[in-house]
């Protein structure tokens, strides 16, 4: 997109969720809705079609669910974030998200001003995530194979800064120019942190990484 706006489309199959969205949409003069679909074989060829920065992703929907178009969006050959927008907030939906490559999860019950909040956020490339659903993450997280202390960890210098910047909501495209890396070698000191501290997805480290009670082991 030649636009500086931040390119929307939206995947819902609720015409009705659709319609407010986008009405929150044009209230920003940063966003810009290029396209939107009912379902998700629909939402694949739109947004192959439009090539957006942004989708906005619903989790429930009839025929191809959230979690399926979200796997096939991250298989095309396309550079936008995806951020689930849906009304489930079990921990098994939030964390089959994350783990499938979402770069965010939003409940549709929040205020709008706080929806479109965190959309101009995303459009930033930050990490966005319900407030209430960063808790439910870390008990997923500790009844899972348990992630390593931050002392424990072994984490490089430069990890650390990678870390860091992940747990401000950075996306690898920020975490780049902040520290003046390649997006291949952010990639990789990603990699590297979900690695040592065993994990499965840079959100989670985010979110593992504001969890600590010691930030100065960062």
């Amino acid at each position: 997109m030649t636009d500086t706006r931040t390119a929307v489309v939206i995947i819902d199959d609720h015409p009705l969720f659709r319609k407010g969205v986008s009405d929150l949409i044009a209230m920003a003069p940063e966003l810009i809705l290029v396209g939107e679909a009912g379902d998700g074989e629909e939402g694949m060829r739109v947004a192959v079609g439009c090539r957006p920065d942004l989708i906005l992703l619903d989790l429930n929907m009839k025929g191809m669910n959230g979690i399926q178009t979200l796997e096939r969006l991250r298989r095309a050959d396309l550079d936008a974030r995806v951020v689930m927008l849906t009304v489930s907030d079990s921990e098994e939906d939030v964390v089959a998200a994350l783990r499938a490559g979402a770069d965010g999860y939003l409940l549709k019950d929040m205020e709008p001003e706080d929806i479109l909040e965190q959309l101009l956020a995303a459009g930033r490339g930050r990490l966005v995530i319900s407030q209430r659903l960063t808790e439910l993450i870390a008990r997923a997280l500790r009844d899972d194979s348990g992630p390593v202390r931050p002392g424990d960890a072994g984490l490089t210098p430069r990890e650390r800064q990678v870390l860091a910047l992940l747990a401000e909501g950075f996306s690898n495209k920020l975490i780049a120019r902040e520290l003046d890396l390649s997006l291949g070698t952010v990639k990789v000191h990603v990699k590297h942190i979900l690695k040592k501290l065993k994990l499965k997805t840079r959100v989670e480290a985010a979110v593992w990484a504001v969890r600590q009670t010691a930030p100065d082991d960062l």
